[in-house]
């Protein structure tokens, strides 16, 4: 009689996710969501409408962002779960803001369900154990119901001056590749068009038991699977690129992978890559860029900078524009350095002011902004098959052609179609199409 009264009262209870950060988050929140679901919880898509609140946060982004979302949802009276990149210096600036709130880390998302009971129940909950137990093969409740998300690994191998990622995270762990290719499968089998292989870093796949990466036999594997889907491979770091160049570009002229290449350089200086501790030059990176723009001409190229690392002159900060006007990406993740607690770089002399940091940073953005308009405007009037994988704003949808361009549609259309377009127009960020 009380597990079956448990039961009603965990039926009525609602949670919320909202997540923060990487794919890799992602995919954790689905997870947590799948096992709370199995376990007789209501996920909701609203804010209001839930009882307990769970806020996967990344500190890569920053304590403060997290910070300022605790207190955000602090606010508004419910229960509240912290769950992802937590490390144990967060704790005593999380407690000021909220001293009920419970956390669990990214180690223990399998112990999700215990978390929301007892913080159900009025107790507050701190479950910070470090494991190293794969998250893959466990329910899910996608956040989108065609778009698989497979991650291949946990933490990294790098020692990045400015980063917390593997202090968090832990060293890395490569999943076993019959187990991620039975995550595949079962993920297209359950409706997924769109898998995205995802890690901290996809190109140290393997690395901790081999000389190279063991990348390109995974991507092999799962590209072999007899099913219609398309793959977006990750992030990967130049370093662990180099090794595997040339079997990589093959992967990414297969038809079933898009045309999408996330390669970080953070800085486009070796003085500041080497205070960086990046394991790579920037002709290194360049050349990288110049092979795949070859092989692949219609190739989206996202990378990755950081404004105002310690000790960064003007010059050395025009040597990263410079760059990015030669490589004309695609896309551009923007960062401005933050002094991240614990690592080297914030220890590191030459810290730069904010409003140096700002300024420099929003001169990169007006530069990016034009060379992508620049970029868009060669794909005016070209016409071929999309994919259809996301809801977009007043009643239009998303759609990625083959090189992962994001296409604005207003149709009558699902989540998963592909069909015929044409671009007829362009914005600085997207691409303007209709039906043909």
């Amino acid at each position: 009689m009380f597990k079956k009264l448990k039961l009603i009262l965990y039926i009525m209870t609602k949670i919320y996710f909202q997540t923060h950060g990487c794919s890799a988050n992602q995919s954790e929140s689905e997870i947590m969501a799948g096992l709370l679901e199995k376990s007789g919880f209501e996920i909701v898509s609203n804010l209001d409408d839930s009882d307990i609140v769970i806020l996967n946060v990344c500190t890569v982004k920053g304590d403060e962002t997290g910070i300022r979302e605790i207190r955000k949802l602090t606010e508004t009276g419910k229960k509240l779960i912290i769950a992802g990149c937590v490390d144990k210096y967060m704790l005593p600036k999380i407690r000021e803001v909220n001293e009920n709130v419970s956390i669990i880390t990214t180690h223990n998302i399998d112990s999700i369900v215990d978390v929301v009971e007892e913080t159900f129940n009025g107790n507050s909950v701190e479950l910070m154990v470090k494991k190293s137990d794969l998250k893959i093969g466990m329910p899910k409740v996608r956040k989108n119901k065609i778009v698989g998300i497979v991650p291949i690994l946990s933490g990294c191998m790098g020692e990045c001056a400015y980063c917390s990622v593997r202090m968090i995270k832990g060293d890395l762990i490569s999943y076993p590749p019959e187990i991620i290719a039975k995550e595949v499968l079962e993920a297209v089998n359950s409706g997924c068009k769109e898998i995205w292989v995802t890690s901290q870093d996809n190109g140290a796949y393997g690395l901790e038991n081999n000389d190279k990466s063991q990348l390109p036999a995974l991507m092999k594997r799962i590209l072999d699977i007899n099913l219609d889907f398309k793959v977006r491979i990750g992030m990967m770091n130049p370093e662990h690129l180099l090794s595997i160049i040339d079997e990589m570009i093959e992967i990414f002229k297969h038809p079933k992978v898009f045309k999408f290449l996330h390669l970080p350089v953070q800085s486009g200086n070796d003085e500041i890559l080497e205070k960086m501790n990046r394991k790579y030059n920037v002709m290194q990176f360049e050349r990288i860029i110049e092979q795949f723009k070859q092989a692949i001409p219609s190739i989206t190229i996202s990378t990755d900078v950081i404004v105002g690392f310690p000790g960064e002159t003007e010059k050395q900060f025009d040597d990263s524009l410079q760059l990015i006007r030669k490589i004309t990406p695609g896309i551009l993740n923007i960062s401005r350095f933050q002094a991240r607690p614990l690592t080297r770089a914030a220890h590191m002399d030459g810290q730069i002011a904010g409003g140096v940091v700002k300024n420099r940073s929003r001169l990169l953005t007006e530069i990016f902004s034009n060379i992508s308009r620049m970029n868009n405007e060669k794909w005016l009037g070209w016409k071929g098959k999309v994919l259809v994988d996301e809801i977009g704003k007043e009643g239009s949808f998303i759609a990625r052609n083959s090189a992962y361009k994001s296409i604005v549609l207003k149709a009558v259309l699902n989540l998963g179609d592909e069909v015929n377009v044409k671009i007829d127009e362009i914005t600085t960020f997207d691409l303007r199409g209709r039906v043909v």
